[in-house]
C-alpha cells in the first residue's frame, strides 16, 4: 500500500495528513475507512492535507467524493488543503472545485472552520 495517513487535531479540527498515492485499490479503502472512523469518534470537522499526494486517479477521485459524501450525511465537513498544481488541475477539468472547499494552506482550512463556525 502506497498511502499513509496521519491526523491530529489543531484547535477543533481534525487534520489528516495524506501521504502517497490515492489510486484504486487498499488506498482508497483506507482513506475511506479513515474518514469513517474519525466521524464514528465524534469529528465534525476535517482537512485533508494534500501536499504529500503524489498522484490521483480516478479511483481516487471517487474516495475522495466518498468522504465527502460521508462526511456531510453525518453532519460534519470536510476540506481539503494543499493541493499539487496537478490535484488542482484535476479537481478543475472535472468540475470537483465547486463541489469541495480547497484551501491553499492547511492553516487556511483550519482557520476557515473558526471563521465559520464550520459543521
Amino acid at each position: 500500500m502506497a498511502l499513509w495517513l496521519t491526523n491530529r487535531d489543531v484547535d477543533e479540527v481534525t487534520v489528516v495528513e495524506v501521504y502517497g498515492r490515492i489510486v484504486l485499490g487498499e488506498e482508497t479503502s483506507a482513506l475511506r475507512e479513515k474518514v469513517k472512523v474519525l466521524l464514528a469518534e465524534g469529528k465534525k470537522k476535517l482537512v485533508l492535507d494534500m501536499q504529500n499526494v503524489s498522484i490521483i486517479d480516478s479511483s481516487g477521485l471517487g474516495a475522495l467524493i466518498a468522504a465527502h459524501s460521508t462526511a456531510t450525511m453525518a453532519g460534519a465537513s470536510l476540506r481539503l488543503s494543499n493541493l499539487s498544481e496537478r490535484s488542482n488541475q484535476l479537481l478543475q477539468m472535472t468540475k470537483l472545485l465547486t463541489v469541495f472547499e480547497v484551501y491553499k494552506t492547511e492553516g487556511d482550512a483550519v482557520h476557515s472552520f473558526l471563521k465559520t463556525g464550520g459543521a
